[in-house]
């Protein structure tokens, strides 16, 4: 089957892109793949600031200490991963701090590596599937 866009929902049996169209451009952006694997699209992002709902992946490079990354409520089943990438010194950290938490109120990452997962449930909020060195409070 040669490459087709759909504006609806697709099926398929060989996998698909999720794509966007620059209204302007026409470029074509590729942002996520879908098949054996799922390969998502990433957000970079230096400092404070919202990790997107678009991304599955939130990469940050610290600025400060106490950078403040907000995550807004999501849809039921999302997940999102934030992962420290980088610091401009060596005290710097990431303060994640979701919308509605259930377990908590933040999660914060200080050393570069560290990172957050998390799936939304519509009823409860965000729930911390994994975190590898980061401190729930």
């Amino acid at each position: 089957m040669a490459n087709t866009t759909f504006s609806g929902p697709v099926r398929s049996e060989n996998g698909f892109e999720s794509i966007t169209i620059n209204q302007t451009t026409g470029a074509v952006t590729i942002n996520s793949t879908y098949g054996a694997v799922v390969i998502a699209s990433t957000q970079a992002l230096s400092g404070a600031g919202a990790a997107n709902l678009t991304t599955s992946i939130t990469e940050v490079t610290a600025t400060a200490t106490g950078n403040v990354v907000t995550l807004a409520d999501g849809s039921a089943g999302q997940i999102k991963t934030i992962t420290m990438v980088a610091e401009n010194a060596g005290t710097d950290t990431v303060v994640i701090t979701p919308a509605t938490f259930a377990g908590g109120t933040t999660v914060t990452l200080d050393t570069v590596g560290e990172a957050a997962t998390f799936q939304y449930n519509a009823t409860i909020g965000w729930v911390l599937l994994n975190t590898n060195g980061g401190s729930v409070a």
